[in-house]
């Protein structure tokens, strides 16, 4: 089963060749065997995925249609509600929620025959691009235990990359799901922003926020898509008419006259020579495809990390108010030393290092005094980043970057260095400034024989362009007897 494509699976659960529960059996052993080496879940859901897989056997064998991921097992990040599955956020804060009720995303996907096996590590509460920033640990890269995993959604990369599940959630506020895809080399693809409904996710930057998928093969992000994919009436950014069909979008694979935009501003001397190798090389392949590929220039985007690295802080600290140890997250001190020393040492004790230090740079760039200085600044400098998007793409049709600037670092390498950690982000923050859509592919090894990835952005609701592209170059990848995205080792 581990080899299995999600597509494949749905197939021979329809089809009887295979019954649900040795299915999800096996990916449940699977995930035993990774969590030891990688740390890469919260919680392995044995039991809660056992009951729905032998729910949907019954269900078949009573001859019904259980949708279109039938028996697919499915990760799911741990900042994203699942209903009677503990949702922690990667923080203590949190360690004891039990939702109440489950995102939207998963319910749909529930709606559609896949079984939720695992929650996955992720940097606290979406804060970090390494995966290091967990309360339960650092969750390691599926090529390299000795690395990182990329962040936040390290766990759910980690997941796929190593045959656990063939589908996964994360989110992306600054490159989340893209960042750790490239790492492991899997794909990773985030929406324009209000295509998935954020109903559930628990909030780092509202208006950044966007769930994403990672898989290995795009036919698998589709039918995820698809499933998740409309207006979602409970989140008042959920846009209404979205018209993406995903599935369709694979059928066109003829990139003759398609054009790509390269990015100048991230193809310096900041990428490792290892990455740049393999962005041009790809390049190249595309352009044996009939793309043609060209330069562009986004004059503001040096500013991004910086613009993104106000606006996202001072999201988090109104976001984050609410956990003070009152209604749902974690209580620590007595009731006795009053009601601000109880929020106090609640938020001090529940919250880690990194979440701190983002809820006091938000706090400080809201402040009187410096609201216009920093954080009303910033948001300028982010509609014109969508500006340059726009002026660009009336030239070309995608617009790519390498997705990190290097390979997987090794764990504890930047912890006395956040600002370089921060810089890691420069290439992937652009499209969540801009709100459109942009997917991280494999793009085979940099340094150290470890993955590396591509980007390519497209404008708002013009998804399938992504999918188109990326799709050419997986058929390409078969055609040369490979695939786009190899298991690592469990």
């Amino acid at each position: 089963m581990a080899m299995m494509f999600a597509h494949e699976i749905a197939e021979a659960v329809r089809q009887k060749q295979k019954s649900v529960r040795s299915v999800v059996e096996e990916a449940l052993a699977r995930a035993d065997l990774v969590q030891a080496k990688h740390n890469a879940f919260v919680t392995i859901a044995h039991d809660y995925a056992l009951a729905k897989a032998d729910a949907l056997d019954s269900a078949i064998a009573a001859g019904e249609d259980v949708g279109a991921l039938a028996g697919v097992p499915v990760v799911i990040k741990d900042n994203i509600c699942t209903k009677g599955l503990r949702t922690t956020a990667g923080s203590n804060s949190l360690a004891a929620f039990i939702p109440p009720y489950s995102a939207t995303v998963v319910n749909r996907l529930e709606a559609a025959g896949a079984v939720i096996i695992a929650k996955a590590n992720l940097d606290e509460f979406g804060m970090g691009g390494s995966n290091e920033y967990s309360f339960v640990g650092a969750c390691t890269n599926a090529w390299d235990d000795s690395r990182i995993a990329g962040g936040s959604s390290g766990g759910s990369a980690v997941a796929v990359a190593t045959g656990v599940a063939p589908i996964a959630l994360g989110t992306d506020t600054g490159g989340s799901v893209r960042r750790p895809a490239a790492l492991n080399g899997v794909l990773g693809y985030k929406p324009t922003y209000g295509v998935l409904s954020r109903y559930g996710v628990i909030a780092f930057a509202s208006s950044l926020d966007q769930v994403g998928v990672l898989a290995r093969s795009n036919r698998d992000v589709a039918l995820a898509m698809q499933v998740m994919a409309g207006h979602d009436s409970n989140d008042s950014t959920s846009i209404a008419d979205q018209n993406v069909d995903f599935v369709s979008a694979l059928a066109d694979v003829d990139l003759t006259g398609v054009r790509i935009g390269v990015l100048q501003e991230m193809l310096g001397e900041g990428n490792s020579a290892g990455v740049r190798a393999a962005f041009h090389q790809l390049m190249d392949t595309l352009r044996q495809l009939g793309a043609t590929v060209r330069d562009v220039s986004l004059p503001h985007s040096r500013y991004g990390v910086a613009a993104y690295y106000l606006v996202a802080p001072a999201e988090a600290s109104s976001n984050l108010a609410r956990y003070d140890g009152m209604i749902y997250s974690s209580r620590h001190g007595e009731n006795a030393l009053g009601q601000a020393e109880v929020m106090m040492g609640s938020r001090g004790q529940g919250f880690g290092e990194e979440v701190r230090r983002r809820v006091l740079i938000g706090t400080y760039a809201l402040s009187a005094g410096y609201y216009d200085a920093y954080y009303g600044k910033a948001l300028k400098v982010r509609r014109l980043i969508a500006e340059d998007f726009s002026k660009a793409f009336a030239d070309v049709d995608v617009i790519a970057t390498p997705t990190a600037t290097a390979v997987a670092y090794k764990v504890g390498a930047k912890d006395d260095n956040p600002l370089s950690a921060y810089l890691d982000d420069i290439s992937t923050v652009l499209a969540n400034l801009a709100g459109i859509g942009a997917i991280s592919l494999p793009a085979g090894q940099a340094e150290h024989d470890l993955p590396c990835g591509v980007q390519f952005h497209a404008p708002a609701l013009e998804d399938a362009r992504l999918f188109k592209l990326s799709y050419a170059l997986e058929q390409y990848q078969q055609q040369q007897g490979g695939v786009l995205a190899p298991l690592a080792p469990a």
